[in-house]
This record gives C-alpha cells, sequence and structure tokens, in this order.
C-alpha cells in the first residue's frame, strides 16, 4: 500500500477586513491539527488568503490589485511554509496571483515535506462575467479580474504517488479530470469559494448545489480512477454566503468523508494510492478501451453544434 494520510482544511469565512496574518493564524491552527492526527498532506481552499472579492465590482481593476500575491511565500505565508516544513507536512492553497509582468491569475501551489513548491496551477476555467449583470442576484466577476490559466493540466509525482491540481468550477468539466487521468493521476487536490445561492437561478437552493458539488467531484474520481480531495471556503463572508461540503472521494467515486459544518473544520483520510490500480487496469484501462478517432470535436471546437435542421 501507498498510504497518503489526507488533511482536508476546510475553511470557515473570511471577511473583506480580516488581515492576510489573520488569516494564516487560522491556516497554521488547522495545520497543528493536521500533524496531531498523522497527516501527510493538507489541503486548503481556493483563494485562501482572502475573502471572495470577485463578488464586487471596481471600474478601475486595478482597484483589486490589493487581493493579490506578488510573490510566494512573502511576508505573510512564511510563518505557514515554516510550520509545514518543521511538521513535515506537504500543502496545497488557492491564492490571486499577479506576475511580475503584470498577468493575472487564479493560482493554486503543492510543496513538498520541506515546504518547497513544486507546483504551480492557474485557473483554467473560469465562471462568471466580466461587466456588472443588473439582472445577476450578486455579480461574479472571476473573468473581470482574472486571466484563463496558461500552465496546463499538469502532475506531479510527490508523495510517492502522482498528484494533479484543479480549481473550484474546473471541478465540474470532465476535461479537468481526463487530462491529468492521461498521465496517470492518482489524486487530484481541489479548492473552491462557491456561493450557496445561483445568481441566475435564486430558486435552486443549496442543496441541489450540494448535489452538483458532490456530483461533480464523484463522477470525476471514479472515470479517472483516483482520488479528489474537494476543499471549501464557507460561511457568510460580508453577507455572500458560502457553501462548504467539502470531501474526499475514493477511486471507486464514494464519498470517505464530509463536512458538516460552514467553519473551519478538518477531515483526515487515510488514502491508499494503490487503490487506484484496479480502475485503471479494468473499466478504464484507457490505453484498452478510449476510441480517440471519435473524439475530436472535443478539441475541434468549444460551442455546441446541432445537426442541421430537416
Amino acid at each position: 500500500m501507498r498510504i497518503v494520510n489526507v488533511a482536508a482544511a476546510q475553511m470557515g469565512p473570511i471577511q473583506k477586513a480580516d488581515s492576510r496574518e489573520a488569516v494564516v493564524k487560522r491556516m497554521i491552527a488547522l495545520m497543528d491539527d493536521a500533524k496531531s492526527k498523522g497527516a501527510d498532506l493538507i489541503v486548503y481552499p481556493e483563494l485562501a488568503l482572502t475573502t471572495f472579492f470577485p463578488r464586487w465590482y471596481a471600474e478601475d481593476r486595478a482597484e483589486f490589485d490589493i487581493w493579490f500575491e506578488r510573490e510566494m511565500p512573502n511576508a505573510a505565508t512564511k510563518p505557514l511554509f515554516e510550520r509545514a516544513a518543521q511538521h513535515q507536512m506537504a500543502m496545497n492553497f488557492g491564492y490571486a496571483e499577479l506576475t511580475p509582468d503584470g498577468h493575472h491569475f487564479n493560482t493554486a501551489i503543492l510543496t513538498d515535506k520541506s515546504g518547497k513548491i513544486v507546483g504551480k496551477y492557474r485557473k483554467v476555467h473560469l465562471p462568471g462575467h466580466v461587466d456588472y449583470d443588473t439582472k445577476r442576484s450578486h455579480q461574479h466577476l472571476e473573468k473581470r479580474y482574472f486571466e484563463p490559466g496558461d500552465l496546463g493540466f499538469n502532475v506531479w509525482r510527490e508523495l510517492g504517488g502522482i498528484i494533479g491540481m484543479a480549481i473550484c468550477n474546473d471541478r465540474r468539466w470532465p476535461e479537468t479530470y481526463r487530462v491529468m487521468g492521461l498521465q496517470g493521476v492518482e489524486m487530484v487536490l481541489i479548492g473552491y469559494n462557491t456561493p450557496s445561492v445561483n445568481a441566475e437561478r435564486s430558486e435552486e437552493g443549496v442543496e441541489k448545489r450540494l448535489f452538483h458539488n458532490r456530483l461533480s467531484v464523484q463522477a470525476g474520481a471514479y472515470q479517472n480512477s483516483t482520488w479528489v480531495v474537494a476543499v471549501a471556503k464557507a460561511g457568510n463572508e460580508d453577507g455572500h454566503p458560502l457553501f462548504g461540503g467539502s470531501l474526499i472521494v475514493d477511486p471507486n467515486g464514494e464519498i470517505v468523508a464530509e463536512a458538516r459544518t460552514e467553519d473551519d473544520e478538518l477531515l483526515v483520510h487515510s488514502c491508499d494510492l494503490d487503490a487506484t490500480n484496479f480502475g485503471k487496469t479494468t473499466i478504464f484501462n484507457f490505453s484498452q478501451h478510449r476510441r480517440i478517432e471519435h473524439y475530436g470535436l472535443i478539441t475541434s471546437q468549444t460551442g455546441a453544434v446541432p445537426p442541421p435542421e430537416k
């Protein structure tokens, strides 16, 4: 067996007024708890250092550069990296990245057990819209403040296995998992910040949104025979609720741990990476069963094109 003890570190709300330093102290407290439970890897949410700022509109986008990190680690996050190294614990968390040449990305990183960054991912599937939309119950302006990720869906050999990353809306797209699945991924780490209310269908309700959250993650895990660790930032951020539902899903698509609150909450589970072997060598043995000659539309077009009308 190749066991990775994973800690899914759900975080409660981060208010607009909360400092990076205050947030990092919460992250360290979760890490200390994870250490006491024997964790090898801790996974935090998307935009773990700040509130979910794309809910607000600024005419001048540069006003929102205050939410972005220009280097990682930096002064505020250095204590988190130091504690991870002290605990000999790998970690994954998301943040808003402003590159030296002025590009804005929704980013996640993976470190090894020494606190060294070994992998970086930038969110590919940006939801929402660019301009203020009066028809929505609330704004979701990721397309305004971020650029689509430019690094693709890579995987890394770490913790004795093959690890991949994705962020939030990526979890809803089967291509996310399949591209990593074609690289033999054994564990996918996903952070998310998802509003409890659908801005364009307010009657949907949080239970339906949690259902879709589980459905997306479980399908991705099962169809690629991989562990998936999906971790939320949840709760009421300055009047804007985010749902929790953080979960760990095994390679059969079964939920083995799920959060019950919308607060800081830790889920710890021993994940056997060898449990991915059965699915990868039977029903989802890609080399035996995939028929790529029929898959051309997946990479040749974006929108749906119905057949001609009779």
